[in-house]
C-alpha cells in the first residue's frame, strides 16, 4: 500500500435485515463466531479474521442496488458442503475464476449475496 492510500482496509460490513433471527442462524450455521447481540438484538457483530461482518434489524429494508461481499477462507469446498448440510442452495458451485480465486456464490436470508472464495496458488 502506498502513501496515496488512504483508505488501508475495511474494519466492518454492515448489512440491514428484517430478519434477524433467519440471519443469525444462517451465519452461524456457516461457522461465524458471534461476538454481540444475537436473534432478538437490533444489532448483531460476528469475526471475520481482523473485521466485522455486522447484521443491523430494520423493521423495512429499503430496496437498494446489486452488490456481493467476497469473503476469503480456507477451504471453499468445505464451507459449500456445510451451506449444503445446513440446507441452504448456494447459487454457483465451487469453481476456479480466471482472476485467480476458487469461489462459490450464496445469498443470506435477506438475499445480501456472498462470494466465499480463496486464492489459489500456482
Amino acid at each position: 500500500m502506498g502513501e496515496h492510500e488512504p483508505v488501508r482496509s475495511i474494519s466492518a460490513l454492515t448489512l440491514a435485515t428484517a430478519d434477524m433471527a433467519a440471519c443469525c442462524a444462517f451465519y452461524e450455521a456457516l461457522g461465524f463466531v458471534r461476538l454481540y447481540g444475537g436473534p432478538d438484538a437490533a444489532f448483531t457483530s460476528y469475526r471475520v479474521g481482523g473485521s466485522f461482518l455486522n447484521l443491523q434489524h430494520v423493521d423495512d429494508p429499503p430496496p437498494t442496488g446489486w452488490g456481493r461481499a467476497v469473503l476469503h477462507v480456507e477451504d471453499v469446498d468445505a464451507l459449500f458442503d456445510r451451506a449444503r448440510a445446513a440446507g441452504f442452495t448456494p447459487s454457483t458451485a465451487p469453481a476456479d475464476a480466471p482472476w485467480g480465486e476458487r469461489y462459490f456464490h450464496l445469498s443470506d436470508p435477506t438475499g445480501h449475496e456472498l462470494s466465499f472464495a480463496r486464492p489459489l496458488t500456482t
